[in-house]
Order: C-alpha cells, then sequence, then structure tokens
C-alpha cells in the first residue's frame, strides 16, 4: 500500500456493527491531520483544484455550499460545459420546480435562465454550489473525486405551462445562439386534474441496460418518474459499510445516462440500502443532499432526504427511506426514532381526507411482499408500516431492492383478499392492496425459486417456498400464496392516471424491449 495515501476502509467485522453516523466518524478518526494534508494534495492534483488555505479539509466530507462566485484557476468557462441535469419537483408541483446540474470543475458565477420560449430566456437566477470532496481511498485503488452539483429552486411558476431552461455561467451562455442545443424543458402540473402517465422503477445503475428501459421508459411521456432507491451503485457493496468499494465517480456516469429523460421529466428518488455513502454525515445521506433538491416537507429533511409527500393532480405520492426500518441490512435501523412512521400515519390520512385526491401511492427500497431468492421481503416494512398503509387503504405501493419484476394479489392482513390476474381489476377499500416490485431498472438480476408467470406465458402457482426478515436479521421462511406475476428481465412499471366520474390507475410493467409483461386496474369503490 502506497504509504503518503491513507487506508481508510472499515474491516468487515467492525462496519458490520457499526451504525452509518458511527462509521462516519471512524473514517473522520482515522483520516489524521498528516494523512489529510497528503490526502488532500492527491484530491487536489486528481481533481485538478487547489484547495487553497482555509479550505474545509476532505475528512470532513459533508456536502459544503460555496459562493456562487467560486472559480477554477486557470480553465475558460466555455470550455466547462454542464451536464447532468436534473429536475426533481418541489412539495408543491403545480408552482414548484428544482433544477440540478453538475459541472466537472468550479464556475464562476454558474446561473440558470427560464422563460416560456426559447427566444425569450430573460429571467436569469443565481444557482447555489455545493460541493463534494472524496479522498483517496486505500492507497489509491479508488480515485479522489471533487464534485460541484449546482441547484436552483423555482417558485412561484404558473400551473400546467411549459418552461424553457439552459444552465450556465461566466463564459458559457445558453441563451447563446451556439449553446441553444443545450436547452431543456419542463411542464408544471396542472391546476385542475388531468390524465396523466407517472412511470417507476429501483436498482437502476449505469449500464446498457439502464439507457435501454430509459429509453423506452421516455416513450411513455411521463409526467414524472419514480425511483425507488438503489440508484448509481456507488457503493457496490450495499451493506451499509465503507470498504474498498466506493467510487464517487459513478455519479458522474449515472447522471450523464439519466439527463436525457431527467433534463425534462421530474426525477424523484429515495433511498435504498446502496445509497448510504458513510464518507458523507449526516447517516451517510449527505451525497443524497448534495446530489438532489427533493421536496423538505418530510419529517426530517437533512437526515432523511428520501422522506417526502407531493400531489400531481388526482394522485398523492409518499416517498419512504426504509433504511431506517430494515431488518435486513440495519446500519440506519431507527434513525429517525419513530418519527418518520408516525409523520407517514399523519401524511397518510391528511391524503385520504383530501376530496381532490382519488389515489394513494407509497414508494420506497425494501420489499413489502417479494419472493426472490435474494432479500425477498423485508419484516421490518410489514411491523412498521403496512398496518398504516391498509388503515388508510393506499392504492399502490412501488418497491426496489429486488433486481425483478414480481406483482401481488391483493393483499389484506398479510393473505390474499382477491386474486388479481393479469388484465384483471381490483378494489382497495374492499380487496387490500396490490404490491409492485420494479427494481429491474438496469442492474444485474436476480431469481425466483419458482418459475416466471407474465403475460403471454402464465404459470400460476398456489403457493411459493420464501422467507422473510425478521427482527434482529434472520430469515423466517413462509410459504405464500399472493406472488401472481414474475418477471426475470429489465423492465419498469408505467402508471396511466385517469380522471372522470369513474377514476382508475391502469398500471403495465413493460420489458426494456417494449413488450408488456402486465397489465391490470385499480378502481376505488364508490
Amino acid at each position: 500500500m502506497d504509504l503518503d495515501v491513507p487506508d481508510f476502509g472499515i474491516p468487515q467485522k467492525l462496519a458490520s456493527r457499526m451504525s452509518m453516523a458511527e462509521q462516519h466518524d471512524y473514517l473522520r478518526t482515522r483520516f489524521t491531520r498528516r494523512g489529510a494534508l497528503r490526502a488532500g494534495a492527491v484530491t487536489a492534483a486528481v481533481a485538478g483544484v487547489g484547495l487553497g488555505a482555509g479550505a474545509a479539509s476532505p475528512a470532513y466530507a459533508a456536502p459544503a455550499a460555496l459562493p456562487a462566485s467560486s472559480e477554477r484557476r486557470g480553465v475558460d468557462g466555455s470550455l466547462t460545459a454542464p451536464f447532468g441535469r436534473h429536475l426533481q419537483y418541489g412539495a408543491d408541483p403545480k408552482t414548484q420546480m428544482r433544477v440540478s446540474w453538475q459541472v466537472p470543475f468550479a464556475v464562476r458565477k454558474p446561473y440558470l435562465r427560464i422563460g416560456t420560449s426559447p427566444w425569450a430566456l430573460s429571467r436569469k437566477i443565481d444557482a447555489e454550489v455545493r460541493h463534494l470532496s472524496t479522498p483517496v481511498f486505500n492507497g489509491g485503488k479508488i480515485a479522489a473525486a471533487e464534485q460541484f452539483y449546482l441547484h436552483v429552486g423555482l417558485d412561484r411558476l404558473r400551473p400546467g405551462q411549459t418552461y424553457y431552461y439552459g444552465v450556465g455561467h461566466d463564459g458559457f451562455d445558453p441563451a447563446d445562439h451556439r449553446n441553444l442545443g443545450t436547452l431543456g424543458t419542463f411542464t408544471t402540473a396542472p391546476a385542475r386534474a388531468e390524465n396523466f402517465t407517472f412511470t417507476a422503477f429501483g436498482d437502476q445503475g449505469v449500464s446498457y441496460h439502464a439507457l435501454a428501459n430509459d429509453a423506452v421508459l421516455l416513450a411513455q411521456n411521463p409526467a414524472f418518474h419514480l425511483h425507488a432507491g438503489d440508484i448509481c451503485y456507488a457503493d457496490s457493496s450495499g451493506s451499509g459499510t465503507s470498504g474498498d468499494t466506493y467510487d464517487a465517480r459513478a455519479w458522474d456516469q449515472f447522471l450523464a445516462q439519466t439527463e436525457s429523460v431527467a433534463k425534462s421529466v421530474p426525477w424523484m428518488v429515495t433511498t435504498g440500502n446502496h445509497d448510504m455513502e458513510a464518507w458523507y454525515s449526516p447517516q451517510g445521506y449527505g451525497g443524497q443532499n448534495a446530489r438532489w433538491s427533493l421536496p423538505d416537507n418530510g419529517p426530517d429533511p437533512v437526515n432523511q432526504p428520501g422522506v417526502y409527500s407531493f400531489v400531481h393532480g388526482n394522485v398523492g405520492v409518499v416517498a419512504l427511506d426504509a433504511n431506517d426500518v430494515s431488518y435486513e441490512i440495519p446500519a440506519n435501523f431507527g434513525i429517525s426514532g419513530g418519527r418518520q412512521t408516525a409523520w407517514l400515519d399523519r401524511r397518510l390520512g391528511e391524503l385520504r381526507h383530501n376530496r381532490d385526491i382519488d389515489f394513494i401511492v407509497v414508494f420506497f427500497h425494501h420489499c413489502a411482499f417479494s419472493t426472490t431468492s435474494a432479500h425477498a421481503s423485508e419484516g421490518g416494512v410489514r411491523d412498521a408500516w403496512v398496518p398504516l398503509f391498509e388503515k388508510h387503504t393506499v392504492d399502490l405501493v412501488i418497491n426496489g431492492h429486488n433486481h425483478v419484476y414480481e406483482r401481488t394479489d391483493a393483499i389484506k392482513a398479510g393473505r390474499v383478499g382477491r386474486k388479481v390476474p393479469i388484465g384483471e381489476r381490483t378494489d382497495p377499500t374492499r380487496d387490500g392492496i396490490v404490491y409492485v416490485t420494479a427494481g429491474a431498472a438496469g442492474r444485474s438480476l436476480y431469481a425466483f425459486p419458482v418459475p416466471d408467470s407474465y403475460e403471454g406465458h402464465v404459470a400460476d402457482r398456489d403457493s411459493v417456498d420464501t422467507f422473510h426478515w425478521a427482527k434482529g436479521g434472520a430469515k423466517a421462511t413462509e410459504t405464500v400464496e399472493w406472488s401472481r406475476v414474475r418477471y426475470t428481465n429489465y423492465s419498469f412499471l408505467a402508471v396511466e392516471v385517469e380522471t372522470g366520474s369513474r377514476p382508475r390507475l391502469k398500471v403495465s410493467a413493460l420489458a426494456e424491449t417494449g413488450q408488456r409483461v402486465d397489465h391490470f386496474e385499480i378502481q376505488r369503490g364508490r
């Protein structure tokens, strides 16, 4: 090992017994002052960015907000092109949008231009810079990274309005005729409920399959997209521990890959087990806070940025952080002290009593009900949240974690409330809730203990022998009857929302080829 660069890995046996906060403190402590100076020099050399006197040490690698005038000496702004544009709704999608992007180096005076036509981008708004500094790990096996993320929050927009925008900085003006090809668009949610489509998946990463899914997804013309966690796999271990597997540069690849969709479709993410990155405080979510500007209406936006809600048309959407309740991977177990679950109960009640909302959709990472041979079902979710989903008659629950597509029958009190074969309709007020695992967005695939069963290839089973994670991390075997559709290939979920006198959700699963592998409808009783 290079003695000039400290080793920041945590021994696996030790890390498995530590929370994310404890791992972060451990990494900071190991990063001695002498080592910090040496690693800081290597970091600056790799990234080409001088830290300067008084700069924050990379040891404290929580995101740092830089002034808009931050500048990288020696690089002309015209040669530094923005990339990785991604949109996120604010808490009110009718009037709020957040625009985020990345630059390869620090730039001078970053900003956003916006208008209602590409020829009228007169409004100019300064951007906030969030800087992540990652040191060399394990003798240079993982390279240093200096990452600069820029964000602009747009409020008081007009409902149902299409806007044009461009991002730039001194030397790179998106309104310049040479840069008009870099402009993007977005449309705010309508003032009144209209028919629309949204899409969802989890466990994407960077791959050709991820690109293929994105292309078919964009063809659905979604109003927004839900990403149920395990976003880019910069931490490939997924165990909530930090060792020699973390590579921050995977985020650069991911955001560049996703830009074709996320520059025009709000990309609403939540946190999976691979999104706990111990180097960044708090709770391993400092990187999440730096890269995304999600709605801040959850119980604790700083410590749990993946917990929030929004309303689009007649659909209320709730995002949750299942790391907080996971028996399987306990690195962040209990971090909210029960506040997330209490907030969920209140928020579901508020949405259900809102006369303008017909449907409630909840998405998070760990599966409530799945039969794969890998992660299967998370008992922590069943214990903490499934009773609340049933109390408030949630209409659809979307998960990732297992890298397959699986869809249940309608489940009530842990049993089949009603069988929902492909093409059938279900009523959550009477039958129970359908749970969908949509974790085949691009990462390697998992397997089922029984054959696949999907549209055009139905192989129904009366029961499946599987397991769920019990408190303490043990596997509890079980035989279940609710596994209705299973598809072992890359895919995503598309949901058509219809309004009118009989609102309904038309739910389809589409393979990366565009082939439909499942469909069913949700319509509440009147």
